[in-house]
């Protein structure tokens, strides 16, 4: 199990991710990968996950699991998911203490 200081999932997120599988009857897992692209670099992907890989780190809130596997911990390492709502739509935004810069879209960042 992963720690605070790993990587974190706020309350909303969670209420979030358990509504989400729960329509979709799919178990409460959130995946979180960082792929090389994006406007700055790197990019965030979420997706829901059937299960939690070998090396992968968990992070759990409210019964709902976040998970990350190890090369993508590197750069999200003390980080914290959130979900957002705003007049431009609704999103899981990441509060990254390692991106040096990001987009305006909000899915992409530099180390």
């Amino acid at each position: 199990m992963a720690s605070v200081s790993d990587i974190d999932l706020t309350p909303a997120a969670a209420a979030r991710v358990a509504a989400i599988a729960g329509k979709q009857g799919k178990p409460a897992i959130l995946r979180l990968s960082v792929d090389g692209g994006g406007c700055s670099g790197f990019q965030y992907r979420f997706g829901f996950a059937d299960g939690v890989d070998e090396g992968d780190i968990v992070a759990e809130r409210d019964g709902v699991r976040l998970v990350v596997d190890p090369v993508s911990l590197d750069l999200v390492r003390g980080a914290e998911v959130d979900f957002v709502e705003s007049l431009g739509g609704a999103a899981f935004k990441v509060q990254n203490p390692n991106a040096s810069a990001g987009c305006g879209c909000g899915s992409s960042f530099a180390v």
